[in-house]
């Protein structure tokens, strides 16, 4: 029995990476560390649970059966370890965060001061704009922008927004700031290319308060979402984008906002977390710190 989950854990990581490498820089060790665990683990089964090739690991018949089990095995250590954390109240242990590339630069600055606050936890930010299965990924907290799905979640909401539109000084000087949506036709607009490949149009606040969507276009157009701020701050455009992105330069002088009356809200922000984690100390502590935190950028949008 001793050495039951010996190897279990490198097999898993590196059938969730399709890799050696990859599992091993999760880990902390080196690849032919990972390799030999789970050869060891294969010689005492008695069957193949990884196929190898010189790019990726995949998983054989037997190998899918098996990391299903051993997935709730861990699950089920790790709950063990939660509840004794819970006894003792404090956060500690691995916490795996999900959260969308338009996120990543705002939860970096805020993490130093969390991490000071809670020195036992150890955080995993995986960034992504893919909705994560909470579950199957074993992730801890979901940071989710917009419409929520997945009414099996328990769901917080940590920050409102609004969408600001933005222009570096330089370029407003150039060529002037517009005072209506409509004029944007005559200027130099930064854009943003969804992952399916289309155009997302500009959204404002019509005349009679509603929310309406206005087509713009430019010379240069992005798949992340924090580029349009770069694109802005270096004077190609004029950019929209959400107000927690723009708030520090807007207040630095770096970018000023135009069609201020026009602004419309944006969508919410949401934490995310499964209702067997409602009572788990780090998931708490990391959600309340984000409310927390975010409270005075909420109320500024």
């Amino acid at each position: 029995m001793a050495d039951l989950f010996d190897g279990i854990i490198p097999f898993v990581h590196a059938a969730e990476e399709r890799s050696f490498r990859r599992a091993a820089e999760r880990l902390g060790v080196t690849p032919a560390a990972i390799s030999k665990a789970v050869q060891r683990l294969e010689a005492r089964l008695g069957v193949r649970l990884l196929e190898r090739t010189t790019r990726q690991v995949r998983l054989t018949d037997e190998g899918a059966l098996y990391v299903a089990r051993c997935r709730e095995a861990m699950r089920q250590v790790e709950a063990g370890r939660e509840s004794i954390a819970r006894a003792r109240g404090v956060p500690r242990g691995e916490l795996t965060v999900s959260l969308p590339f338009v996120l990543g630069a705002s939860l970096l600055r805020l993490l130093p001061r969390f991490t000071a606050l809670y020195p036992g936890l150890q955080v995993h930010l995986r960034l992504s704009d893919r909705r994560s299965r909470l579950v199957d990924e074993r992730v801890d907290v979901a940071i989710r922008v917009g419409e929520l799905k997945d009414a099996a979640l328990i769901a917080r909401r940590i920050l409102s927004t609004r969408w600001v539109t933005v222009a570096a000084p330089a370029y407003l000087s150039r060529r002037g700031a517009p005072e209506r949506p409509e004029v944007l036709a005559d200027h130099e607009c930064l854009t943003f290319r969804s992952p399916r490949g289309k155009l997302v149009p500009w959204t404002f606040r019509g005349e009679d308060g509603g929310v309406r969507t206005l087509t713009v276009s430019g010379s240069v157009d992005v798949d992340q979402g924090e580029l349009l701020v770069t694109g802005a701050l270096a004077g190609l455009g004029i950019a929209q984008a959400f107000s927690f992105m723009t708030e520090e330069h807007i207040q630095g002088g770096r970018l000023l906002e135009v069609l201020r009356p026009f602004a419309a809200e944006g969508p919410a922000i949401h934490a995310l977390f499964l209702p067997s984690q409602r009572s788990s100390p780090k998931v708490r502590a990391f959600v309340d710190f984000l409310v927390e935190s975010l409270a005075g950028a909420d109320a500024a949008s």
